[in-house]
């Protein structure tokens, strides 16, 4: 095992190859800034249902300031407010929450309520809708939650497609996860273009700029390095995502880590490149913490390759600014 190097040690020399961008994109900022001037408007507590974003320790330092994260709705009393995740919640959630007199501040991503505005729209034009995604995430329940049960039909891969029994073939649209693959989404739009050469797509791709940005990052280092890491937690589609395109893209191997604490030093026996990057609801910090594990190891060279930059903003919803 890689030890960390005493002051007379000499350490095995290591290249770190920074992914840019990483970390948080927009969304996430946004969501995290929504928690923070909740508590800062109506003191603790403050519920959010479901983690506001999928990062543990983003939820670990929002539960010390004061947030309590539940699943659903009814645990959450009806005198404190509540603020739906990032991902986006069904619709029958805020018609609960009005019901119940409840203040509640939805902090869904602006692109994930592109999505949904574009499902309500082909759904008013008369089409069903195919919605790629992954069965069981929250945006996926999400967006699904936007229309009547039947009128969205989700897949997964391109054998899903085949299986795909429509009301009317020629009546259809597709819309998308925001954090899918790029490149195994266009494979699955393919077929069912191929399928259904009448289905309508939305205006611009779904998939947001952050994921895609982050992806495209990953594939520039991926066939350059031995090892990729990337940070993120195990229910982050994005940071999944970003260790699978590494191995597409050439990477013999790809890891996934919360944080430095679980970096497998063993598997570093031999290699003298690493990759790393950070899902987009993993904050900087934790990248900082990862390299300092590496410098405490190696003679450590690091370089950034940064393939786009961003300047997006989001703003926070009216009830939190007055």
């Amino acid at each position: 095992m890689i030890a960390p190097a005493s002051t007379t040690d000499r350490k095995p020399p290591l290249e770190l190859v920074l992914a840019a961008p990483r970390g948080f994109c927009a969304g996430v900022d946004r969501a995290i800034k929504i928690v923070e001037m909740a508590l800062g408007k109506w003191g603790p507590p403050v519920y959010v249902r479901h983690e506001i974003v999928h990062n543990r320790h983003v939820v670990k330092e929002l539960e010390e300031k004061g947030a309590v994260f539940v699943e659903e709705l009814d645990q959450c009393p009806a005198d404190r407010p509540v603020i739906f995740s990032a991902h986006g919640v069904p619709k029958r959630v805020p018609a609960e929450a009005e019901r119940r007199g409840m203040v509640y501040v939805d902090a869904t991503c602006p692109l994930v309520s592109k999505v949904h505005i574009e499902a309500e729209r082909h759904h008013r034009a008369g089409l069903q809708i195919v919605m790629i995604g992954h069965a069981g995430h929250p945006e996926v329940i999400g967006t699904m939650g936007q229309l009547p049960e039947g009128e969205v039909l989700l897949v997964e891969t391109v054998e899903d497609v085949a299986r795909l029994a429509p009301r009317d073939a020629d009546r259809l649209a597709y819309i998308t996860q925001t954090t899918l693959s790029v490149d195994d989404t266009a494979a699955v739009v393919a077929a069912l273009k191929a399928r259904f050469p009448t289905i309508r797509g939305p205006h611009k791709e779904d998939i947001c700029y952050a994921t895609t940005n982050r992806q495209a990052a990953v594939k520039a280092i991926a066939p350059e390095v031995d090892l990729f890491f990337v940070i993120g937690s195990p229910n982050s589609s994005n940071s999944r995502r970003l260790v699978e395109v590494a191995e597409a893209a050439g990477c013999p191997r790809a890891a996934l880590i919360g944080n430095a604490g679980e970096i497998d030093w063993d598997a570093l026996e031999g290699v003298s490149r690493v990759g790393l990057s950070a899902g987009a609801s993993a904050p900087e910090v934790l990248v900082d913490e990862v390299v300092a594990a590496f410098a405490e190891r190696f003679d450590l060279a690091t370089r950034t390759v940064e393939t786009a930059r961003e300047d997006i903003s989001f703003k926070v919803p009216a009830v939190l600014r007055n």
